[in-house]
């Protein structure tokens, strides 16, 4: 019990050097969840130098509002969470969305064997940001976050239907591009 008490002193301890601006306290920050955020980033990212854009952008979001977070509670979570809204800001500003409703969609289902399992993070990653930014969004949101469409359709101004549109249009260019890569193979 006493451990758990000096352990959740040391944490307020840390958020406060934090909140007091000390750059030790940000550097450790930013050293310990880098490597746990960029892949984060990258999902919703064209490219990398875009992906390093949102997580610095995010970074300092953290750092703005290191007040906010409640000691206790999971630090990479809270910053995850950021991590995803700022991606979210990122598409909100960079994208003109194109979107069609779900009428237009057409069945994109394929018969193929599964070849994701046989596919390295990298090449997962690379067939990921071919998509468009609101097709990849949508997929990360909900795919990856467990957004439901209403949630979605909420966070990025649109209507459920067009989420799910894109869903489905994001699937589908995605197995193209899987496809692709491995016929080249």
């Amino acid at each position: 019990m006493d451990i758990s008490i000096k352990l959740k002193h040391a944490e307020q301890d840390f958020i406060q050097a934090c909140i007091n601006g000390e750059r030790w306290a940000q550097r450790k920050i930013y050293e310990d969840h880098y490597s746990m955020m960029l892949p984060v980033c990258l999902r919703y990212a064209t490219d990398e130098n875009e992906a390093l854009d949102i997580l610095h952008e995010g970074f300092i979001k953290v750092f703005r509002h290191i007040s906010k977070y409640t000691p206790g509670t999971s630090l990479t979570a809270w910053i995850r969470r950021i991590m995803v809204n700022t991606s979210i800001d990122y598409y909100r500003k960079q994208s003109k969305r194109r979107t069609t409703d779900l009428d237009t969609v057409y069945n994109m289902t394929d018969d193929q064997p599964d070849i994701i399992s046989e596919m390295s993070a990298e090449e997962i990653l690379k067939a990921l940001q071919t998509l468009t930014p609101s097709y990849r969004t949508v997929f990360n949101l909900y795919v990856v976050e467990g957004y439901s469409h209403k949630e979605i359709a909420k966070e990025l101004g649109i209507t459920e239907s067009t989420s799910r549109s894109n869903l489905v249009k994001a699937r589908g260019k995605l197995r193209q591009a899987i496809n692709l890569m491995y016929s080249g193979k």
